[in-house]
């Protein structure tokens, strides 16, 4: 297995693109996606259609449902609801009807891997896995070696050894027999770990690592402003909050 894992692009071409262009620099062009590909940013078109072109599995993240109208978005904040109603008005149909086709989880049998947005315990509840008493819960959850996801934004790497205690690593841990895996992707385009760079998880049969790539925050951020988005979605690009 050698795959890139992308989550979370958040309507940011921009970031998307870099990440993209990581990736074709890296010669890797097995790319999985976990959802959320609009929301919060001002290109949800060309992200959601560049995403169909590039990766070869698309999983639904919460914002795609609250823009298809599948999941109550009362729960989100101010910002992000109107960030979702803004994409509900600018979706083009196809698009639309393209988001509607992803599911929310995947397993890959082959890999040993299972996909999904939020968490593999009650994944269409959009639950958060932040704990190490969270990862000691969903662990329960699925039989596979590897669970991959995104949803907090936040970048991390958790393994569990055979005698059931669990290790925490930030950007890369290796791969070794005897021994499962969940490992957040973080968030191509909106972090929140406090670095405003865009992220992915790349992973082989030896290593998974954290990637981390710049670019262009300003671009975003005046599109953003162009087209009125809520000021705090734009100013927390630079700082990755």
């Amino acid at each position: 297995m050698m795959a890139a894992v992308l989550s979370d692009v958040h309507s940011n071409l921009e970031a998307l693109k870099a990440v993209l262009k990581d990736l074709n620099q890296r010669k890797m062009d097995d790319i999985v996606f976990l959802g959320d590909a609009v929301g919060y940013g001002p290109d949800p078109n060309e992200c959601v259609e560049l995403l169909k072109e590039k990766c070869r599995i698309l999983l639904a993240g919460n914002h795609d449902w609250g823009v298809l109208g599948l999941t109550d978005i009362t729960y989100f904040n101010e910002y992000a609801r109107s960030a979702v109603e803004w994409t509900k008005n600018v979706l083009a149909e196809k698009n639309s009807r393209m988001l509607r086709t992803f599911p929310v989880k995947k397993e890959l049998k082959k890999e040993d891997a299972m996909l999904v947005h939020s968490t593999p315990r009650e994944p269409e509840e959009w639950h958060y896995l932040l704990t190490l008493w969270d990862a000691e819960i969903n662990f329960q959850y699925f039989d596979n070696k590897f669970c991959f996801l995104g949803h907090s934004h936040q970048p991390f790497i958790i393994e569990k050894l055979s005698s059931g205690e669990l290790v925490t690593y930030r950007e890369a841990a290796c791969i070794e027999k005897g021994k499962r895996y969940i490992i957040n992707a973080g968030s191509v385009g909106q972090p929140r770990d406090g670095d405003p760079r865009a992220c992915y998880a790349i992973i082989d049969d030896k290593r998974v690592e954290i990637v981390k790539v710049p670019y262009d925050i300003e671009t975003v951020q005046k599109k953003m402003r162009k087209e009125g988005l809520p000021f705090p979605l734009i100013e927390r690009l630079s700082r990755g909050r």
